[in-house]
C-alpha cells in the first residue's frame, strides 16, 4: 500500500490531508481517506483496518497530480540519520586523506540528528543555502516509525517499522567540513532542507524485496538534469533498518512519528567522488540544477535549485577572544 499526504492546489498551503496511491507511472491519482486521518496512526493500524480504510478511499473519486500538492508524508518528530553503507564511508574517508573506514564504523550504526521542520515535499523547490559553494545531494531510504519502542528486540523494531520512503539528505559540504572541524555537528551545513517521499509504501509491499538475511535490497539511482551520477542498492547496506532501529532505541526512546535513515549509499553523493576523484567532478549543485532519486517501488523524488527569495541573512559574528593565562 503506498499512502501519501497531500494538498488540493485550491487549498491554502497549511491544508494537509492522508490519501491511498493508486496506479503506477504517470497516470497515479490520490483517494482520500477520511477526513482527520492521521499518517502514523494509520500505518499503526493493523492490516485489516487499514485495508478496510483503503477500500472506503478507493471508492472515493481520484484526484490526478496536476490537482494537487504532495507533501511530506509525515511531519517528523525527530530524524535520525545513520551511515551504514560501508564504500561511502570509504569514499569519504579517503576524501580526508585516510586509509578507509575506520574500524570504530563496524562496530556500531552510528547516526546524527537531523532538523526535523526541515522536511520538505518531493517535489519541492530547494532555496540554495547562503555561505555554501558546495552544495550536494544524498541518496537514502528512510523508514518511519509508527510506534514507541524502547530496548527493542529484532521482532519489536520490524513491528515499529510503519513503512519506507526515499530521502534526499540536502547538505552544504563547505559549511558541513568546518563545523565538523570541531568533533561536532553537522548543524547548519544540513538544517535547511531535507526530502522526503513520495509517498510510504507499507512493509507488506516489500516482503519479496528482501535477500538472504533479510535486508531490503532495493535499486537506487541519482540524476543531475537527466543525467545519472551514481546508483546502488539498498542490500549493501551494513546493518538492516530493524538493526538500526533497535540501536536508536537502547535506553531509549523511539517515537512513532520518526524518521530513521540509512545514510548515503554507493556514489550516492557527489562528496564521495570528490574524495575518491581529489577532484570537484562532478561539480557542486548550482541554481538550476535538477536532482531526481528514485528507489525501486519507492518511487522518486525531484527537487529544482533555485535562489532563494528570502532576505540574504546576517553575518555571522566572529567569537569574542579573551586574553588567555598561561597556569
Amino acid at each position: 500500500m503506498r499512502l501519501a499526504a497531500f494538498r488540493r492546489r485550491t487549498e491554502p498551503p497549511g491544508a494537509r490531508h492522508v490519501g491511498l496511491v493508486v496506479d503506477d507511472g504517470p497516470t497515479w491519482r490520490i483517494h482520500p481517506f477520511e477526513p482527520g486521518t492521521e499518517m502514523v496512526s494509520l500505518l499503526a493500524a493493523d492490516g485489516a483496518t487499514r485495508a478496510a480504510a483503503a477500500d472506503t478511499a478507493a471508492r472515493r473519486d481520484g484526484i490526478g497530480a496536476r490537482d494537487l500538492v504532495l507533501l511530506p508524508p509525515v511531519r517528523p518528530v525527530a530524524m535520525r540519520d545513520f551511515l551504514t553503507f560501508e564504500a561511502h564511508v570509504d569514499g569519504m574517508e579517503r576524501g580526508h586523506g585516510n586509509p578507509g573506514p575506520p574500524q570504530e564504523w563496524y562496530e556500531a550504526p552510528v547516526f546524527l540528528f537531523m532538523a526535523p521542520h526541515a522536511a520538505t515535499g518531493p517535489y519541492d523547490d530547494i532555496a540554495m543555502p547562503p555561505d555554501t559553494a558546495r552544495l550536494d545531494f544524498e541518496l537514502e531510504i528512510a523508514a518511519v516509525i509508527c510506534r514507541d519502542v524502547r530496548n527493542a528486540d529484532a521482532e519489536q523494531a520490524r513491528a515499529a517499522i510503519g513503512g519506507y520512503c526515499v530521502m534526499n539528505d540536502w547538505s552544504a559540504r563547505d559549511i558541513q567540513s568546518r563545523e565538523m572541524k570541531l568533533k561536532l555537528g553537522p548543524s547548519k551545513g544540513k538544517d535547511f532542507a531535507t526530502t522526503i517521499g513520495p509517498w510510504i509504501v507499507t512493509p507488506d509491499e516489500l516482503d519479496g524485496c528482501r535477500d538472504a538475511d533479510g535486508f531490503l535490497d532495493l535499486g537506487m539511482t541519482v540524476a543531475v538534469n537527466g543525467v545519472r551520477v551514481g546508483s546502488d542498492r539498498s542490500g549493501h547496506m551494513g546493518w538492516s533498518f530493524e538493526h538500526l532501529v533497535a540501536h536508536a532505541s537502547r535506553a531509549s526512546w523511539v517515537k512513532a512519528g520518526e524518521v530513521l535513515a540509512s545514510g548515503t549509499c554507493a556514489s550516492g553523493s557527489l562528496a564521495e567522488s570528490w574524495g575518491r576523484n581529489g577532484v570537484l567532478e562532478p561539480p557542486p549543485l548550482r541554481v538550476g540544477d535538477v536532482v531526481e532519486l528514485s528507489i525501486d517501488r519507492l518511487g522518486t523524488v525531484r527537487n529544482e535549485i533555485v535562489q532563494s527569495a528570502e532576505d540574504v541573512p546576517p553575518p555571522v559574528p566572529p567569537a569574542r577572544r579573551r586574553a588567555r593565562q598561561e597556569s
